[in-house]
């Protein structure tokens, strides 16, 4: 299963300078918001958390929260992306992958599940 999604890096800005970390907090973990230290990086893993809910074909609600994908960093930096244990059993979930990029005014991530 692939899912994709695009967003404008602009959208995050306005959200981290209006609520600062709590907005962050409402799609975010602790640990997540410490990896996001700019505006884009937090736009890449809002896209990367929709992506993987496309994935899964729900969408983000009940049977998926933004809190039940977890991302994080590989020693290189690279993006990684796992899933709370309640969602793999649910889907069935086995292996996750993702990458995000950045282009311009945009940050677009993809996200494949098997």
């Amino acid at each position: 299963m692939i899912g994709i999604d695009l967003i404008k890096i602009d959208r995050m800005k306005r959200l981290m300078e209006r609520f600062g970390d709590h907005g962050l907090s409402k799609f975010l973990s602790p640990e997540e918001i410490s990896l996001a230290k700019s505006y884009s990086t937090a736009a890449g893993f809002w896209a990367a958390k929709e992506a993987c809910s496309k994935a899964l074909g729900c969408g983000i609600g009940h049977e998926c929260g933004f809190h039940d994908i977890i991302l994080s960093k590989s020693p290189k930096g690279a993006p990684q992306i796992a899933l709370s244990s309640k969602v793999k059993d649910a889907f069935t979930i086995t292996s996750t992958s993702v990458s995000i990029t950045h282009d311009g005014d945009y940050a677009i991530a993809v996200v494949a599940l098997q």
